[in-house]
Order: structure tokens, then C-alpha cells, then sequence
């Protein structure tokens, strides 16, 4: 997508989809609406007493320009009672975008020139006009896709803007990768073309990237990894990105992502239904990729790595059962209880991987146990840290991001669900504090390391559009981290 800024006058842009945000603050006196009142002849007004939009939240109306304005249509969007808030805006030119899908071109009214509401815009109106259309054929492929979004702007528009609006077109693409990774179905994006996506993308964005092969793995020592893949006929995977500036002292900063490409529960099978969407299990490993790749994109003067442990769960006639016994990477022996709790096993291994790195913080993305949407829902994301300052800045990343967490507890009283009578640790508790007791488990694999786990399992992949997320999946928790590394920069 093109995206550039203007100082024309809006109501002679030529585009095909004219957007505007209102406040609910006395709709009649906003200056753009007198603006375009005046321009349509008085008939805007009236049809909006008509139709009763009072800028709310949520609102919209859509007029045709009927040769008063250069634009054939005009959308209006209820801004609410916060206007100018950062939310608001990236998910004014989302809403607008999405409004323009199969229109080419669309403009979008700034209500301000600075480089922060620019940056906004341009996030939101590439995250809005994402659509996966890769097994589209026929009439169902979008014959115009958006392609082309202009901001209008009051003042002639400098060096610091353009740069704001190149950074998050950037940005929003990266998410928008993530997006394809996760909604690309399990036969197609096995842990060998995860691996050959990372890269191939890592190469264009200037990223060292190494990729082992299901041998590589074995000589690394990922016993847990290698369990979980018994069961296979896909060989696994483990990707390690880097982004190294030359910037001498950067923080050092290692995301690690949960890539299960499908998983059918192994040997403890999972309903017919509950296997439909877990193609999106890997939703850790696509936003781990996406924040190293945008981290590069960006120039950060900060060392990211991201490191990936990757592959399936299947029930074939090696697969591993519960009962069985595992060591790990750490040299922790663990007992097997459900072999649908495989996730928290590959990222143990990819932990214990991490933390040789010797990070300043080490992050990670999972979408890891049904309990956190039985706690949270489906919108917000649950956050565990061993480090209490830096949980309170990455929930302070994640209100300027726009995307929800919840602090939850590392509840030591719940610890005793995981002592084994054979092995040093079961990997699963009781149901009672599942999420926590995954957590739990995960914080025995990282030793002093300043961490912080993300259970995404609900906002990663969703039924239906939500605020700035769409429907299926969403590259959730990107614009978070990067947020939190910008904030490093301070």
C-alpha cells in the first residue's frame, strides 16, 4: 500500500472514498463538518439530524459526494468523547480502511499534523485494509484492492512526518505478515516452511537468520521439542533471527514464539471442533517473527533475537504418552500428563535455548492454554513477569499499543500441582489455575532471566472483526513489543 500526505484541501481530493472523524462534542460545530456542509449545499447536516449520528463511538454514515465533492463517497465516523486519544485514531483509519475495501484509493482527514496522529493513520489504515485472499479463485478474489491512501493534513508536511508515516506502514505490514502465517492452513504451512518463510523474509529486512534441521535440533539437545514431534511425519523446525545494530551497549532483547503448526492433541485427542482453527497454534512463532522483522524494518537501536521452536502434534505410531518421561535442554527430567499440553514443552527447550543468549529481557508469545480465555475472554491477552518493573512497562506499551492484557499472578502456592513422583516436574497441573500453573512451568526453564510470558491464546485468532483486529488471524502483541522497545530507547 501507497500512503502519502497532502495539504490539499479534502474536499477536492479525487479519491474514491473521502473518510472523516467526528467528535461527539456538538457535532454541528466541528469545523470540517461546516466545511463539507457548506460544500454539499446544507444537505449534510440535515441528513445527519436525519439519521441521528452524534459522532459517537462507533458510528458512521456514508454519503454520496454527488458531484459537490471530488470524492464519490463520504464516510463520516463517530470519533466519541476522546477524539484525539491514540486508540481512537489508529482505529478511525482501520474502520475507514476497511470501509474502503474494494475501492482503490481513499482519503483520510487528519485532525492533527504531528508525527504521532500520522503514525497512527498509516498503522491503522494498513492494519484496516488487511484481507487473506490466497485460496480466493474466481469472482471471489476482491477485484480492487485498496491500494492507495492519501492524509490530509493542515500544514505542508516535513521530514519527521513522512518518516512517521513510512515507520508505520513498516510496522503494519509486519503485523499483517504475521496475519498471513497464521491464517495459512496446516498442510500448506508446515514447520519447514515456517522455517524457509523466516528466512527469506530475515534476508530482505537485513536479518541474520539460522534455521536447524530436524538433525540440527538433535545436536542442540531439545529432547522436549523432539517429543512433541514423534508423533509426526513433518520434521521439525527451530529458527534463531537476529538483529544486531552496530549501536555499542544496546539492550539485548529475545522473543521466544510457541510454533505449533497444527495440533490435533496428540495420543489425548481433542474434539473434531476444537481442532478446526489450530492452524493458528503457531500465532507465538508468527509474532515472534513479525517483531524481529519490524525491529530491522525500523532501524531499533536494540539487539532482538527471536527464536522459534516449531512443529506439529500428531498421533502417529511413534507419538509420545502420557507417562512418559523427558529430559530437557535445562537437564530437568519431566513427566508427561496430557500430551495436549505441548506447547509449554517446546517452549521449555526454546527457553533454556534463550536464556544462553544472556538477555536483558526474554519475552514470550504463546498461545498457550484454553484456561486464559476461560479467565479473560477472547480480547485480551494474560501477562506473567518475574520482574515487577518490567511487567509495569509492558503494560504501560501495551495502553499506547491499543492491545489488552491482564497481569496475573506466579502463584507459588499452585506450584505443588507440578512435583512428580518419577521425574523431576509433571508439565501440567489441575484444572483449577491452569494458565498459571502453565506459567509456573514455563519459570522453571529460565533461570535469573528478567521475563515476561505471553498467553495470547485468545486474541491471536478471532471469529469476528474486533476494534483494530480482524477476523482469524490478528498478529497479536507485535505493536506491544515494539512499543516496549521503543520505550528502552527513553
Amino acid at each position: 500500500m501507497r500512503i502519502t500526505l497532502s495539504a490539499d484541501d479534502p474536499i477536492r481530493s479525487g479519491a474514491d472514498f473521502l473518510a472523516v472523524g467526528v467528535g461527539s462534542k456538538n457535532v454541528a460545530r466541528d469545523p470540517m463538518v461546516k466545511k463539507l456542509d457548506q460544500a454539499m449545499g446544507g444537505s449534510l447536516l440535515s441528513h445527519l439530524k436525519d439519521e441521528g449520528f452524534k459522532g459517537k463511538l462507533g458510528q458512521s454514515l456514508t454519503m454520496l459526494g454527488r458531484g459537490r465533492l471530488e470524492a464519490r463517497k463520504l464516510l463520516l465516523l463517530g470519533l466519541g468523547d476522546e477524539p484525539k486519544a491514540a486508540t481512537t485514531q489508529r482505529l478511525f483509519a482501520v474502520r475507514a480502511a476497511r470501509a474502503a475495501m474494494g475501492r482503490p484509493a481513499l482519503s483520510l482527514v487528519a485532525t492533527g499534523a504531528d508525527p504521532e496522529t500520522l503514525s497512527l493513520l498509516a498503522q491503522g489504515a494498513v492494519l484496516g485494509a488487511y484481507r487473506y485472499t490466497r485460496y480466493l479463485t474466481g469472482s471471489r478474489v476482491p477485484a480492487t484492492p485498496l491500494k492507495r491512501v492519501v492524509i490530509h493534513v493542515s500544514k505542508a508536511p516535513g521530514r519527521p512526518e513522512r518518516s512517521a508515516v513510512s515507520a508505520a506502514t513498516a510496522l503494519g505490514e509486519c503485523v499483517n505478515l504475521a496475519r498471513d502465517l497464521i491464517n495459512c492452513p496446516a498442510n500448506d504451512l508446515t514447520a519447514t516452511e515456517l522455517g524457509r518463510i523466516a528466512s527469506e523474509q530475515a534476508k530482505q529486512a537485513g536479518v541474520r537468520c539460522k534455521v536447524y534441521d530436524k538433525k540440527g535440533i538433535e545436536k542442540l539437545g531439545m529432547p522436549l521439542l523432539m517429543a512433541v514431534n514423534r508423533g509426526s511425519s513433518e520434521e521439525p523446525r527451530f529458527i534463531h533471527m537476529t538483529h544486531k545494530p552496530a549501536t555499542r551497549g544496546a539492550p539485548r532483547v529475545v522473543f521466544v514464539g510457541k510454533g505449533l503448526t497444527f495440533d490435533s492433541g496428540g495420543l489425548c485427542l481433542k474434539p473434531a471442533d476444537a481442532m478446526l482453527d489450530m492452524k493458528m497454534d503457531m500465532g507465538g512463532a508468527a509474532t515472534t517473527i513479525g517483531i524481529v522483522l519490524a525491529a530491522a524494518r525500523l532501524k531499533l537501536p536494540i539487539e532482538v533475537h527471536g527464536v522459534v521452536a516449531s512443529t506439529d502434534n500428531m498421533n502417529g505410531p511413534d507419538a509420545y504418552r502420557p507417562g512418559d518421561v523427558f529430559p530437557s535442554r535445562k537437564g530437568k527430567t519431566v513427566e508427561i500428563i496430557n500430551t495436549d499440553a505441548e506447547g509449554r514443552l517446546v517452549l521449555a527447550d526454546a527457553l533454556a535455548y534463550a536464556c544462553e543468549l544472556k538477555p536483558d529481557y526474554l519475552i514470550d508469545h504463546a498461545t498457550l492454554t484454553g484456561a486464559c480465555l476461560v479467565a479473560l475472554g477472547k480480547y485480551r491477552a494474560g501477562l506473567f513477569c518475574n520482574d515487577e518493573a518490567m511487567g509495569r512497562a509492558y503494560e504501560k506499551a501495551a495502553a499506547r499499543s491499543g492491545e489488552q492484557f491482564w497481569q496475573l499472578p506466579l502463584d507459588g502456592d499452585l506450584r505443588d500441582q507440578l512435583k512428580s513422583r518419577i521425574a523431576d516436574l509433571k508439565h501440567t497441573g489441575t484444572r483449577y489455575g491452569g494458565t498459571i500453573t502453565a506459567a509456573l512451568f514455563l519459570k522453571e526453564f529460565v533461570g535469573d532471566c528478567r521475563w515476561a510470558h505471553l498467553d495470547i491464546a485468545g486474541p491471536a485468532f478471532l471469529e469476528k472483526n474486533h476494534g483494530i483486529h480482524p477476523k482469524g488471524g490478528t498478529g497479536f502483541g507485535i505493536l506491544t513489543a515494539v512499543e516496549f522497545l521503543r520505550s528502552l530507547l527513553a
